[in-house]
């Protein structure tokens, strides 16, 4: 199994919006690097969900329930998107200053390359995380 991060402005799509539907197919990603690593997620995968802008947290565990395939929102076919589904949401959510000020988390692509919209986690970065929400 591997582990990511996916990022979303709450006032686009947030997590409550992904519990609400059930499930989701994740678009707009218009990045070569976020785009591969897309294309690596398998179904499985657990993904941090992160809300990005203003609240720079993270706030839940979602899984990849379907691989990449085209995006359907253009005919642009470079881009793609995989489906998403709820796991469950942080029992307390984590921010980014709390992240950055983790010494165990300074390697992490959420540190390193902050912008960066999908983006692989290493499973013990994953578990530090998820031990920081308890």
């Amino acid at each position: 199994m591997n582990y990511w991060l996916m990022k979303s402005e709450p006032g686009t799509y947030s997590w409550d919006d992904l519990v609400k539907d059930k499930q989701t197919f994740w678009d707009g990603v218009r990045n070569y690097q976020a785009r591969n690593n897309m294309k690596e997620m398998k179904v499985g995968d657990l993904a941090l969900f992160y809300h990005s802008v203003n609240e720079k947290t993270v706030v839940g565990i979602a899984k990849i329930v379907k691989e990449h395939y085209p995006d359907p929102t253009t005919d642009d076919d470079r881009w793609v998107v995989v489906d998403v589904a709820p796991v469950q949401p942080l029992k307390k959510p984590v921010k980014l200053d709390d992240i950055k000020n983790d010494g165990r988390l300074d390697q992490m692509v959420l540190v390193r390359n902050s912008r960066l919209s999908v983006q692989p986690v290493k499973k013990e970065e994953f578990d530090i995380i998820i031990g920081m929400s308890e």
